[in-house]
């Protein structure tokens, strides 16, 4: 019996929300601290740390996610998209409930590190079951919906943090904030028990008559339907391919072969390098400190300010879903890095002036820098990985991408508060130049992805003239002629398969 297509779009929609809750909580970690660098209770606490302190009190929340990735390496495809996050969700409930019971700073470190091994795997794994479980024409929207709600995150703990202004010498003003990530966990956990594994990773475990229920329920249609058969004919011919050439290991990486493991693989953590050398965890991590120490606000103005920029950064990332594939990712990209490099250059040329126009001048210009960071790289660099790299490196090529994202939020949030405080204004136009540096490697290096499904881009890679380029309208009509003729293939050797085996 068929699903109606209001189930299809439930089950799409209860994916999307159990993806979005444990973004939340990813962006909830993101902005807590921020607002506790502040709050003089947990500054006392903790015996008033210096700058130097602070940055590393934050980063070792980084070290943390840098390891989950790591371990996503060699576990996320044993244990499937599913238990991983329920995996990396249960370590965070453990990291806060340290965190929150913490009254020295060993004790802080440790939480935060376990905590952060739990969010490397998240992130590793929650956009990849997403995109293995969308269908091509709605994959970027899905993904761009659950990055905004990373910003909601962010909302929440900036109006949290701005709320406990009024209690500022209280120990649940720092307390309560660090125990509340687990509300996210725990609901993530409960989400995720009544939800499907993913198919692709089903088929690769040798799982078909399972992957084919599941993707009959994605796509509301009974088991023997015509298009059901199509789509597990295409994953399974994509994973038979990947099989021929043998256990896919980082033999195959460095060996760069047909499938072009090795650029793939690069050009899936390009989009996390771009963005946290972009600059985005000076705004994210620090922008209450940013608004205290470089502008000279006060601690509950730098509050509310921060608060309402997340809010238009939530705006702002939502109306990426609108472009996501009509203009496409590589574009994105280019539109983002050079929009953020004139942003970070005017903030510091405003800041150089001394005066309190140059001031306004700054601020405006970080304000728009979120506007433009919404756009493009917020979303791009959770994306890209899990389409680029083929179905046997997906988890490698995500989870290389998610140790590079992490590694550079710990160089970022580890240099921040000194930069701000021996650079000024110079540490602004540092991002302005690093940003304008990623033009030229956008413009000719990166492929684009939309509108094509996962298996459609692992053939892409396969021809490697084609690949070589943007999908322009001429190179893509030969490459959608390509992948038609493949799609008839696949057709018609599953279907002698299935007739073999009556």
């Amino acid at each position: 019996m068929p699903l109606s297509s209001d189930c299809r779009r439930a089950l799409t929609i209860a994916i999307t929300i159990t993806c979005g809750t444990g973004f939340l909580l990813f962006g909830y970690d993101q902005g807590v601290f921020g607002g506790l660098l502040s709050n003089n209770a947990f500054l006392g606490t903790f015996g008033n740390p210096n700058a130097t302190i602070q940055g590393q009190i934050v980063s070792t929340y980084d070290i943390g996610c840098i390891l989950g990735a790591i371990s996503s390496i060699f576990f996320d495809d044993k244990l499937g998209r599913r238990r991983s996050i329920v995996l990396g969700c249960c370590l965070v409930i453990i990291g806060g409930t340290i965190q929150t019971a913490s009254y020295h700073l060993p004790q802080m470190i440790i939480g935060r590190i376990v905590a952060g091994l739990g969010t490397g795997m998240n992130t590793t794994a929650i956009p990849m079951w997403q995109s293995e479980t969308s269908q091509a024409k709605q994959r970027g929207k899905l993904i761009i919906i659950q990055l905004v709600l990373v910003l909601g995150g962010i909302v929440i703990t900036n109006w949290m943090n701005f709320g406990f202004t009024y209690t500022p010498d209280t120990q649940v003003s720092w307390r309560f904030p660090l125990a509340f990530q687990d509300f996210f966990a725990i609901l993530t956990i409960l989400f995720i028990s009544f939800l499907p594994e993913s198919p692709r990773w089903l088929v690769m475990k040798g799982r078909r008559d399972e992957a084919r229920v599941i993707i009959a329920r994605l796509l509301a249609k009974p088991q023997d339907d015509q298009q059901v058969i199509d789509d597990l004919s295409v994953i399974c011919d994509s994973v038979a391919r990947a099989e021929e050439h043998g256990n896919f290991g980082w033999r195959e990486v460095f060996r760069n072969g047909k499938k072009q493991t090795l650029r793939r693989i690069l050009l899936g953590a390009g989009p996390s390098f771009m963005q946290q050398m972009g600059g985005t965890n000076v705004v994210a991590y620090y922008l209450p400190v940013v608004l205290v120490r470089s502008f000279g606000f006060t601690n509950r103005l730098a509050l509310i300010l921060s608060a309402c920029d997340s809010i238009s950064l939530m705006f702002w990332g939502s109306m990426a879903t609108f472009l996501i594939e009509r203009v496409g990712r590589k574009n994105l990209m280019l539109m983002g890095a050079f929009t953020q490099s004139i942003c970070f250059c005017v903030a510091g040329m405003g800041l150089s002036f001394n005066t309190n126009r140059g001031s306004i001048l700054a601020v405006t210009f970080i304000f728009l820098y979120y506007v433009f960071y919404g756009l493009s790289f917020l979303s791009i660099p959770f994306m890209y990985p899990s389409e680029i790299n083929s179905q046997h490196m997906r988890n490698t090529g995500a989870a290389v991408a998610m140790v590079v994202n992490w590694l550079f939020v710990y160089v970022v949030v580890l240099i921040t508060p000194d930069g701000i405080a021996n650079l000024g204004w110079k540490f602004y136009m540092m991002f302005g130049i690093i940003n304008f540096s990623f033009l030229p490697i956008i413009w000719y290096f990166f492929v684009e992805t939309a509108g094509l499904s996962l298996e459609e881009i692992d053939r892409l890679f396969e021809i490697k003239r084609n690949s070589r380029h943007s999908c322009t309208p001429k190179t893509r009509r030969g490459i959608w002629r390509r992948l038609v003729d493949i799609r008839r293939l696949s057709k018609t050797s599953l279907q002698k398969d299935q007739s073999s085996a009556l």
